[in-house]
C-alpha cells in the first residue's frame, strides 16, 4: 500500500470542529499560513527587545536558592490536610473537553491553544462524564505513528492498516481511532468529597492525574494533578507539621528517588528520544553528553513544536539541536533568554527540590554529582549542521497540525552541548526524583500505604511497549539510551 506523502497530508481537512469546555476556548484559526506566507512580512525578531540575561553568578544563585513557598491559604489554617476534600483543590474552569469523533488535528489544536495539559474525552457535547483523556503522551505516540517511527505488532496490525487507509484517502482520523493505538495513562476518578489521603495514596503509586466527579454521579467537576497537590502542600506546609518536618532534610537522607536512570545522548536523533519516551512511559527525558553530564531536558509537552509539517526535519536532527529550538522558542515567547534548571544534587534539601519542581512545573528533577572534567565532547560538526530534508517516511498517517510560535529551521542554528545556557552548572547524572517519589514519601510519613511506584512504572512500560513492535524498543536501547543502575552512596 502506497503511503501518502507529507505534503499530501499537511492540508488534511478537519471536521467535527465544535468542542465545549468549562469556558469558551481560544478560537482555532481556520486558515493556516504556509511556510512562505509566514516568511513574508515576518515581524522583527523579539530578541531585540529581550530583557538582559542573567549573569553566571545570578543564575547560580537562582539554582542554589529557588523561590520560597508563597503565602499559605488561610482557608486551610488549622486544618488537618488529611481531612481536606479533593474538590477544594480543583475548579471546573480547568476542564477542557473534546469528543471521540473529533479529528485528531482539531483535538491537538485544542490541547495546545488552550494551554491545558490534558483534554477529557466524551461521546456527546451535552455530556459531562469523561471516558478517556487526550494528552501530550498520546500526541507523542500518534506523531511517531504518523511519521513511520513505530510499527505495529500482529495484534495491532488491523488498527494500523485502517488508520493508514483513512490517511491515504484524505479522511479525517477521529480521536477515537487514534486512541485505539493504546492508552498511556490510567483513568482514575474520585468523588469531590473524598479527602486528600485517597488522592495522595493514588499519586504515590505513580498515577499522574485524577478526574474529580460529583458525589454519586459521573459528572466531572475538576482535575487534580500530582503537581497541583505538591504545590498545595508546599505553599501550605506550615499548616501540616508532619509534612513540613520533611522539607529541611536532604533527598539523600530521605532515601527518595531512583538511581535507575534513563537518558539519551545529545548527539542521537530526536526520533530515538521520542521512541524511548513512548516505550518507557516517560513524560520527560534527560539529555546527556559523552561524560553523562546533564545538558538538557526534553518533555512530552515540547512535542507541540513538532506538530507542523515544516518541523519534520527536526526528527532526524540531534537532541541537542532540539533543545536549542526549545530554548529559542521560550525566549521568543517570554522576551528573555531561557535556561535549564532541572537538576539538584544528593545533598539538596527536599524544600529546595520541591521549590524547583513547583517553579518549573516539571514532573521530575535530575540528581547530579559534580561535573566530569570534560563537560562535553564537541559533537561532530556534520551531525550538528542544519538538518537535511528526510525522505518521505514509509508509513505515514495524518499528521496533527497546530499553531505553535513559528521558528524557521534556519533561524535556530545547532549548538554543542557545552554552549547551552546553564550546561556548565549541572553535573553527572546520578539519579532522578519525581513528583511520584515525593508524594509517596508524604503518604508513608502520614501512615498511609501507597502502592509501589516502581511497579506502576513497570506496568506503564509494559503497556507502552506492548502496543508496538518490540524491536523498536530494543533498537532505541542499543543506540541511544544510557541505563545506569548506580548504587546508593
Amino acid at each position: 500500500m502506497q503511503a501518502p506523502s507529507l505534503e499530501d497530508l499537511r492540508s488534511t481537512p478537519s471536521r467535527n470542529s465544535s468542542v465545549r469546555s468549562g469556558h469558551t476556548p481560544s478560537p482555532v484559526q481556520s486558515h493556516r499560513q504556509s511556510f512562505t506566507e509566514t516568511l513574508r512580512g515576518h515581524p522583527p525578531s523579539p530578541r531585540a527587545n529581550r530583557q538582559p540575561s542573567l549573569s553566571q553568578a545570578q543564575l547560580q544563585e537562582l539554582l542554589n536558592n529557588p523561590p520560597t513557598a508563597g503565602s499559605a491559604d488561610p482557608n486551610f489554617s488549622g486544618r488537618d490536610w488529611q481531612t481536606i476534600g479533593v474538590g477544594e483543590l480543583c475548579t471546573p474552569a480547568d476542564v477542557r473537553w473534546v469528543e471521540f469523533d473529533a479529528g485528531i488535528e482539531h483535538a491537538t489544536n485544542i490541547l495546545i491553544n488552550s494551554g491545558a495539559h490534558v483534554l477529557l474525552v466524551r461521546h456527546r457535547k451535552d455530556e459531562r462524564a469523561a471516558h478517556a483523556t487526550y494528552d501530550y503522551r498520546d500526541l507523542t505516540q500518534y506523531l511517531l505513528f504518523a511519521t513511520g517511527q513505530l510499527q505495529p505488532d500482529e495484534d495491532h496490525l488491523p488498527i494500523f492498516t485502517s488508520l493508514a487507509k483513512k490517511a491515504q484517502a484524505g479522511q479525517t482520523i477521529p480521536l477515537r481511532d487514534a486512541k485505539s493505538l493504546g492508552n498511556k495513562e490510567p483513568f482514575m476518578t474520585l468523588p469531590a468529597t473524598a479527602n486528600l489521603t485517597h488522592a495522595i495514596e493514588v499519586f504515590g503509586g505513580g498515577v499522574h492525574r485524577i478526574i474529580i466527579v460529583e458525589e454519586g454521579t459521573d459528572n466531572v467537576v475538576g482535575i487534580l494533578s500530582q503537581l497541583r497537590l505538591v504545590k498545595f502542600l508546599w505553599e501550605n506546609g506550615r499548616n501540616f507539621p508532619i509534612i513540613d518536618a520533611l522539607y529541611s532534610q536532604s533527598i539523600k537522607d530521605l532515601g527518595i528517588g531512583s538511581q535507575l536512570t534513563i537518558s539519551v545522548n545529545g548527539d542521537k536523533p530526536l526520533k530515538e528520544a521520542l521512541k524511548l519516551m513512548n516505550n518507557e512511559g516517560l513524560t520527560s527525558l534527560a539529555v546527556v553528553d559523552n561524560q553523562s553530564n546533564v545538558v538538557g531536558n526534553i518533555s512530552n509537552v515540547d512535542i507541540k513544536l513538532l506538530t507542523k509539517s515544516s518541523s519534520a526535519p527536526l526528527l532526524d536532527n540531534t537532541c541537542i539541536h532540539f533543545i536549542s529550538v526549545i530554548l529559542s522558542t521560550r525566549g521568543l515567547n517570554d522576551g528573555k533568554d531561557s535556561f535549564p534548571v532541572f537538576h539538584v544534587n544528593p545533598y539538596s534539601t527536599l524544600a529546595h527540590t520541591v521549590a524547583k519542581l513547583v517553579a518549573t512545573k516539571a514532573h521530575r528533577m535530575w540528581v547530579t554529582d559534580s561535573p566530569s572534567p570534560s563537560i562535553s565532547a564537541t559533537p561532530n560538526s556534520n551531525q550538528l549542521s542544519q538538518p537535511s530534508v528526510p525522505h518521505p517516511p514509509t508509513h505515514l498517517a495524518s499528521l496533527p497540525q497546530s499553531n505553535p510560535p513559528f521558528i524557521p529551521l534556519s533561524s535556530t542554528p545547532s549548538v554543542s552541548a557545552s554552549t547551552l545556557p546553564g550546561a556548565n552548572m549541572a553535573g553527572r547524572l546520578a539519579g532522578v526524583v519525581s513528583l511520584t517519589d515525593i508524594l509517596n514519601l508524604f503518604a508513608r510519613a502520614s501512615g498511609l500505604h501507597p502502592t509501589d511506584p516502581d511497579e506502576r512504572r513497570r506496568q506503564r512500560r509494559r503497556s507502552s511497549s506492548s502496543s508496538m513492535m518490540r524491536g523498536s524498543l530494543d533498537s532505541a536501547r542499543s543506540s541511544s539510551v544510557d541505563f545506569r543502575d548506580v548504587k546508593r552512596g
